[in-house]
């Protein structure tokens, strides 16, 4: 469940390719399966849905049919990012490691069944890669199923 976008986001100004970005931010957000896991943590920083102040937070980026995703992981239990962009959708993307850029960006929660399979799918198929051996170990799409995930899109600097 999500209300109506009012903020004036819409298609003509987000861009899943992310081809809008410098060359070397786009790069590491299309993260490969070769990726370690390091290179995939971020902060985001978001209003708090109680106390309406920023708020820095730790989290995994993936990425997956072209597109940017939040995801709570295996478990799906209830998260504070996860909640915070429910009620304040638009936020700061940090990347940190490597390149560092601070970029601004919207989440939409992702509830479309087929959508969430999919994704969650090719989610669970990096990350069980011999890129970075003994970092995860192995995980099964059943365990993702209730994991919150929310679809990020990256808004071109005015």
């Amino acid at each position: 469940m999500s209300s109506p976008d009012t903020t004036g986001w819409n298609d003509s100004v987000r861009d899943a390719s992310l081809s809008h970005l410098p060359d070397h931010i786009r790069r590491a957000i299309e993260i490969t399966p070769a990726a370690g896991t390091s290179e995939r943590i971020i902060d985001i920083t978001t209003l708090g849905r109680r106390t309406g102040r920023p708020r820095r937070i730790e989290i995994f980026f993936y990425r997956a049919a072209g597109t940017t995703y939040l995801c709570s992981g295996a478990g799906g239990a209830a998260t504070d990012w996860h909640a915070n962009l429910l009620a304040n959708p638009t936020f700061t993307f940090h990347l940190k490691n490597g390149i560092r850029a601070d970029l601004p960006a919207r989440a939409t929660p992702v509830t479309a069944p087929a959508e969430r399979q999919a994704v969650l799918a090719e989610i669970v198929a990096d990350l069980n890669q011999p890129h970075d051996p003994g970092t995860i170990r192995p995980t099964q799409l059943e365990d993702w199923a209730d994991s919150r995930l929310m679809r990020i899109s990256f808004r071109h600097r005015p």
